[in-house]
């Protein structure tokens, strides 16, 4: 059993995936052996996480999760730690293996009730209801369990998916359980990373129970960037050189930042070319080198561009399409791309590398649907971006994702909301164009890019405020 950390990489197998492992270890071990296994191990860290409980509730749903959680309370019950079950299922229509669990859970004296107990802080409570099997939004009493477990004084443990949560999306189902703790049986499932998962699943462990997963993963949880070093004999010119193309009126900033963010994360020439015909703006950052936007040689440069562009931006960009040497495409220039069938051409027509940096609603916009339905299965979203337009996509969020064409996406397992403040994508943009500088490929300066941008985030200290200048320092 190990708790996911963020110093490696993991693979990512959704629903369909973990249900053809599943029905290769039943093959290959046994009825009952994986469903022993399971239970065994969300004993073993409940026992962990609450050493001092003095009750355990366990909801036990109708199926084979119901199963692992009866099979837990067996454990528990032998171990002198007072779990109460409250089961939902059906002696007639059991599937064998929870049926087996059930006797072994009645044979032990494990008590069932209806009721919760009270439960106080140091107590714990375990969500066996629906896990992999939450087809449906929960009702009736499932729903009212789920509310309960909510509301619980007692952390919460969430047997292989918190309930509700979509194992291959990270969206709610209806009503879904809030777990402190969540234990992954078998695979580690995509929607425990991205979208409401990471809020709803808590710390994730992952038990393989002895198996080692031979498909193919659907995605991966992507790991830390390797340490970049510098040679002594190198020079300015051996880190890339990058152009920001923004910067409308009153949005200037918006390049500054984006030009600071890449000085900061190594690139060797930083210039800024702003949209803005007026002064250079002062900054805190003299390195940075200001151009007019046709005095920039686009074939020898990594151009951002679109940060605070407005839409003047579109002007360019069929220069820029065609001309840039590796390109990042962002804000304002994707909202220009959506609009606009023939740039959306050109970019198809690029043989450069290039990345998109998309939110939800600029990803919606290019896909002509909606950001609900982005959301609703952000991997699909950024895969189908990524192959509609040749290029790497970074949908941004909670759990952002970086797909590219022909490959598996990435989660990115770093971040959180204190980058929901402006200018905070202009940062990434800027460590995206740095990287790709620097001589990484578009997938690999996409990964390690948010990822170094999330792990600032993370880093941060508490009770100060994240600001994106700040942020774009913090990278050196």
């Amino acid at each position: 059993m190990h708790p996911i950390t963020l110093d490696r990489a993991w693979p990512l197998h959704g629903g369909a995936a973990t249900r053809r492992l599943e029905a290769q270890a039943i093959a290959a071990a046994g009825p009952h052996v994986l469903m022993r296994r399971a239970g065994l191990a969300a004993a073993r860290l409940a026992l962990a996480l609450a050493p001092h409980a003095r009750q355990v509730w366990i909801a036990c749903g109708p199926g084979n999760n119901g199963g692992d959680g009866l099979e837990a309370a067996m454990h528990l019950q032998h171990w002198g730690r007072q779990p109460c079950v409250r089961w939902f299922g059906d002696e007639h229509r059991l599937a064998p293996d929870a049926a087996a669990s059930l006797a072994r859970a009645r044979a032990a004296g494990v008590p069932f009730t209806d009721a919760m107990p009270e439960l106080q802080p140091q107590d714990l409570a375990i969500d066996a209801l629906l896990g992999l099997g939450s087809a449906r939004p929960a009702t009736g009493d499932l729903a009212a369990c789920i509310a309960a477990l909510n509301a619980s004084a007692a952390p919460v443990l969430a047997i292989d998916l918190p309930t509700g949560l979509a194992a291959d999306t990270g969206q709610a189902n209806g009503p879904a359980v809030q777990a402190q703790h969540t234990l992954s049986l078998l695979t580690l499932k995509p929607g425990l990373f991205t979208g409401v998962g990471r809020d709803l699943a808590g710390q994730v462990w992952f038990d393989a129970l002895q198996q080692c997963a031979t498909a193919q993963a659907d995605a991966t949880l992507a790991g830390p960037p390797p340490t970049r070093t510098r040679a002594h004999a190198s020079h300015k010119g051996s880190y890339g050189d990058v152009a920001v193309l923004g910067g409308a009126p009153g949005m200037r900033g918006a390049a500054v930042l984006a030009g600071s963010a890449a000085l900061h994360a190594g690139a060797g020439r930083v210039y800024v070319a702003a949209l803005d015909s007026g002064p250079d703006l002062t900054t805190d950052a003299p390195e940075l080198m200001w151009r007019a936007p046709a005095e920039l040689a686009l074939a020898r440069l990594t151009v951002a561009c679109g940060c605070g562009g407005g839409p003047q931006i579109a002007a360019w960009l069929p220069q820029v399409l065609a001309e840039a040497a590796q390109l990042v495409l962002d804000a304002d220039a994707l909202n220009a791309l959506a609009a606009d069938e023939g740039l959306q051409d050109r970019l198809r027509q690029r043989r450069q590398p290039t990345v998109l940096t998309p939110h939800p609603l600029e990803a919606a916009r290019l896909l002509g649907s909606s950001t609900a339905a982005v959301q609703a299965d952000r991997l699909a979203a950024a895969q189908t971006l990524a192959e509609r337009f040749g290029a790497v996509v970074v949908l941004k969020g909670s759990g952002t994702v970086v797909a590219a064409p022909g490959q598996a996406p990435a989660i990115n397992p770093t971040g959180n909301a204190r980058l929901a403040t402006a200018g905070t994508g202009d940062v990434l943009a800027g460590f995206v164009a740095s990287h790709l500088a620097a001589g990484s490929s578009a997938s690999e300066a996409a990964r390690h890019a948010v990822y170094q941008h999330g792990a600032l985030a993370d880093a941060w200290p508490a009770g100060q405020a994240l600001t994106a200048s700040a942020l774009a320092r913090a990278a050196n």
